[in-house]
Order: C-alpha cells, then structure tokens, then sequence
C-alpha cells in the first residue's frame, strides 16, 4: 500500500471512530486496531490524536472545495451559479457535520479548532465567488461596484449561517422552495441582480 493510501486509510478509520464514539473518547489505539495497522505505522504519519483530528477536518474541506469547484464550473448563467455555490455550500456543510454523527458536537463545540483549517478552503471559495460575481458583473447581470469586497461578504454571511442553517432555524416553518425564494431574493437584491 503507498503512503497516501495509508495515510487516507488511517484518516477515513479515524473519521468513522470519531462519527461513533466521539473523538474524546476514541484513542490512538483504536484507531490503530480498527485500520489494521500497528500503532507504530499510526505513529509514523501522526504523531497526536489531534493531528489526526485536524487530518480528518482536512480531508472533509477538501471534499467541499472539489464539490465547490465543480458547481462552480457548471454551464449555468452566473445569477444561477451563484444561487447554486450558496445552496451547495451550505448543503454540504450540513452533510459533513451529519455524516460524522458525535463530531456534530464537536463542530459546534470546537469551532476554533475547525476553523483553523478552514482558512485555505475559505480562500478558495471566496477566489471561485470573485470568478462567477465578476462573470455577472461583466454580462451586466450584477450591478455590483467592487467585486472583491463583495466576494468576501457573500462567503462570510453565508458562512455566518451555517450554524443555524444546521440546526434548521432557519425558516423552519417554511417548505425549501419558498425558503430559497427568499434567499434568492435577498441575495440578487444585494447584487443588483438585473434578472
């Protein structure tokens, strides 16, 4: 087996653990025992339960800046990829936080410590908003006036609610068509959206 797909290996056998039991409560010898691997080999690529924590995290944004990106990529008008890259985003975060099961707690609970590895896919995704705002801009579908700074505050209010995006306070009451009529309201009235 090569180094990465040990190292991939010992990431998805931690992910899973830590989805179970909690990563608290998972220790670096059962993550040894449940990939199969001695804790020498664990060892040898991480050197903390926190290092494979932070790999974990990792392994997770770089799946949601591969989904990013091809969303971003679609053929789709830029007022339509837009829309799509918000619903996505928030999606996508939604999924990850569920599909690890108690890292759910631990995302709430520990937020600093995923939002330090957060960085690199926070730029990227702020760098693919620029690409599509200035694509509009230049269609004259956003009547946008600096489309870095509108890039940055799109992504951080979106980002700003993932939290209760998650926990479904968000337009609770209201079915997922009319809610994302609201958000598509709010979002092309704050572009200009000439559509």
């Amino acid at each position: 087996m090569t180094v990465l797909k040990t190292r991939a290996q010992l990431v998805d056998v931690a992910r899973q653990l830590f989805a179970k039991k909690g990563v608290e409560d998972t220790t670096m010898n059962d993550i040894a025992v449940a990939s199969k691997k001695g804790r020498r080999t664990l060892y040898t690529y991480f050197k903390s339960k926190e290092q494979i924590y932070q790999a974990v995290v990792e392994s997770e944004l770089e799946m949601l800046s591969d989904h990013m990106e091809i969303t971003a990529a679609k053929n789709l008008s830029p007022d339509a990829k837009i829309m799509e890259l918000i619903i996505n985003h928030l999606d996508s975060i939604k999924m990850v936080v569920y599909r690890n099961g108690t890292l759910k707690a631990n995302f709430f609970r520990d937020i600093w410590r995923v939002e330090t590895k957060r960085k690199y896919f926070d730029a990227k995704e702020i760098e693919l908003f620029r690409k599509v705002l200035q694509e509009g801009k230049d269609e004259g579908i956003f009547q946008i006036d600096d489309v870095e700074i509108t890039a940055d505050i799109l992504h951080y209010c979106i980002k700003g609610i993932e939290v209760p995006y998650i926990r479904g306070q968000i337009g609770e009451n209201l079915d997922d068509e009319t809610g994302w009529r609201y958000v598509r309201n709010i979002v092309y009235g704050a572009l200009g959206c000439t559509r």
